[in-house]
């Protein structure tokens, strides 16, 4: 009987446990279950939060930077700036040797001025010849009524010597009669060829204006010269065009320098972000719409920021080798478009942001 009793009293705490183990999980899985579906919920309000938020992290800084060359060739005879030096607009960045353009100058207003006296030289003889011609006119037809009276008088005096009897004249006589009136039949012939040559009063007036059109192109080429030189002398002297940091300087004092070779880059302080957005990420985007940006380079700056513009073409279209899509196997592939974003405030004047660093812009749709 002692056994019998034994055993079911072991039976019964073999009961008891479960239960109380089973007690003493419960608060356990509870915990767990109200922590999961905390972090859930938590996870589903972010997602309900940020589900209008767009970033990438393929987004550089972009600005305006600008190739400083000569017009013209010569050595350096001045070097006025260093690398990454801030300039202003009209500061003096280097200056090119200009002796022979000088000289090339006082050669060019050398030759300007004779082109103006011969130009004054023609606008006298034009007013001389509106004088001259009519006046040569007047005379050629002078001369021809003078020759046809001579050719007159010498004609009676032939006829005469021819008429009267041979015994009342000479042979002489009668020659010298008929040379007359040869020689007053040729002057009669010169005096017209002379008024035919007078006759084109206006041609040859036109003909000397003509001269002072000449002489006035002569000189405008003249003036052009003398502006491309005194070009030419101011061009030795390169100055900054807008304000910004010298870049890549590619020149030192002494050097030969060629017209079009690049010698300075001058980054402008206005920057702004290129972010390429995959196409799938602009569909609820618009210009204007808020973005706020963070630079890997200055984590503690909050730059703040509005899309500015979205490119009209993926950047795929405008690279060196564009796709064709048309051979071959096709294979989609998630195109990106670039997009502009305008810094509004946030930057620090003590940190300018260099061209090319690396962004994270966070754009709201919504």
């Amino acid at each position: 009987m002692p056994e019998i009793m034994q055993k079911e009293s072991q039976n019964l705490e073999n009961q008891q446990k479960p239960n109380e183990d089973k007690k003493k999980l419960t608060p356990k899985i509870i915990f767990i279950a109200l922590f999961c579906a905390v972090l859930v919920v938590l996870a589903g309000l972010y997602w309900w939060l940020t589900r209008n938020d767009i970033s990438t992290d393929d987004a550089f800084t972009a600005g305006r930077a600008i190739n400083i060359a000569p017009h013209v060739s010569g050595y350096v005879t001045d070097l006025c700036v260093n690398d990454n030096q801030f300039v202003h607009k009209g500061d003096v960045l280097l200056r090119i040797d200009s002796r022979d353009y000088d000289a090339a100058y006082l050669q060019a207003v050398g030759d300007l001025e004779k082109a103006r006296g011969q130009y004054a030289s023609a606008q006298y003889l034009f007013e001389v010849a509106k004088k001259n011609y009519p006046g040569n006119l007047k005379v050629a037809q002078g001369e021809l009524e003078i020759a046809k009276a001579n050719a007159f008088k010498a004609k009676t005096e032939f006829d005469r010597q021819h008429r009267i009897s041979r015994p009342a004249t000479t042979q002489q006589a009668i020659d010298y009669a008929t040379a007359a009136y040869n020689q007053a039949k040729a002057e009669i012939a010169k005096a017209e060829g002379n008024l035919m040559i007078a006759q084109p009063v206006q041609a040859n007036i036109g003909n000397s204006g003509s001269q002072i059109r000449q002489q006035e192109g002569i000189m405008n080429a003249a003036l052009a010269k003398v502006k491309q030189a005194q070009l030419n002398v101011e061009w030795t002297t390169l100055t900054a065009p807008h304000d910004g940091w010298i870049a890549k300087r590619n020149v030192e004092q002494g050097n030969f320098v060629t017209t079009g070779q690049s010698l300075i880059a001058i980054v402008e302080p206005e920057t702004w972000v290129i972010a390429n957005y995959k196409e799938t990420q602009i569909t609820h985007m618009r210009p204007g719409q808020k973005v706020k940006i963070s630079v890997d380079a200055y984590p503690f700056l909050n730059l703040e920021g509005h899309v500015d513009s979205l490119q009209a073409a993926t950047g795929a279209v405008f690279s060196a080798f564009p796709p064709e899509n048309a051979t071959g196997n096709y294979v989609k592939i998630v195109q990106r478009v670039p997009v502009k974003i305008v810094i509004d405030k946030g930057l620090d004047p003590n940190l300018p942001l260099a061209l090319g660093l690396s962004v994270v812009p966070t754009v709201y749709t919504k």
